[in-house]
């Protein structure tokens, strides 16, 4: 029986992935951000679950790899579509083509996140860390910013192409050869884990003040969204700032 617990998991996981697909396509996006955070939470345990128990194997990694897809993939993608068809067009693409093909460039989302599950399955580098962005990152991301700022994205301050260009990033990140840190420990030591430390106690610090902006004007899920946002931003930023700084060091080293 015990070797079935973690599989289990991960089906609540695919389930809450179906669920945030279905709340994405009926525009409620608040919901669909709920079940993606909630979908995390068992793609969080069910590895934990299943190493405590001692039962990984391979069927594990694939269903796995299926249920992010689902929930890290197509439901995000579902949010960008419904958002699509809201979203201001400039007057060069305000014609009935580019409405009704727009909404579909969407589900790249899906396609980029199941490119980075197969590459993560088959690449050793990414045990400590990871190599792009994280898809439970990604989807977090998209699904924390359009519930919090929908009516923003739907202004005339932003429109289609600049949503297309946020999602064209946002794939390349998926699939990039960029470095970025886990939340995984070997041990808790300052020197080894600074920038883990600094990220963290950023975060509290956005959502502490987020949370208390919210509670001010009646609006705490809405900021405390905008603030989970900021701090997946965040993450990319830091990521990406740390080889970089690897980088440029070396080469004050050596000149």
């Amino acid at each position: 029986m015990k070797k079935h617990i973690p599989n289990m998991i991960t089906c609540c996981n695919l389930i809450c992935g179906c669920i945030a697909t279905g709340a994405a396509f009926h525009n409620h996006p608040a919901t669909t951000f709920l079940f993606i955070l909630l979908g995390a939470f068992f793609d969080f345990f069910d590895g934990l679950t299943a190493r405590a128990l001692g039962v990984s194997g391979k069927m594990g990694l694939e269903l796995d790899s299926l249920a992010d897809v689902v929930t890290f993939g197509v439901a995000p993608s579902a949010l960008l579509f419904t958002l699509y068809t809201k979203v201001c067009y400039p007057e060069l693409l305000y014609n009935k083509f580019w409405f009704m093909i727009m909404p579909f460039t969407g589900f790249l989302i899906a396609a980029f996140s199941a490119l980075r599950l197969a590459k993560f399955n088959l690449d050793e580098r990414q045990h400590m860390g990871f190599i792009g962005v994280p898809t439970p990152a990604n989807a977090i991301f998209w699904a924390a910013l359009i519930s919090s700022s929908e009516s923003f994205l739907t202004s005339p301050h932003f429109n289609a192409p600049f949503l297309l260009a946020l999602e064209l990033l946002a794939c390349w990140l998926l699939v990039c050869e960029v470095p970025m840190f886990a939340l995984k420990f070997k041990n808790y030591s300052w020197e080894e884990n600074k920038i883990k430390y600094i990220f963290l106690i950023l975060c509290v610090i956005i959502l502490a003040v987020s949370a208390v902006l919210g509670m001010s004007d009646g609006n705490t899920w809405q900021a405390v969204s905008k603030g989970i946002a900021g701090c997946i931003g965040l993450y990319v930023a830091m990521g990406i700032a740390t080889p970089m700084k690897e980088v440029f060091m070396g080469l004050l080293g050596k000149n």
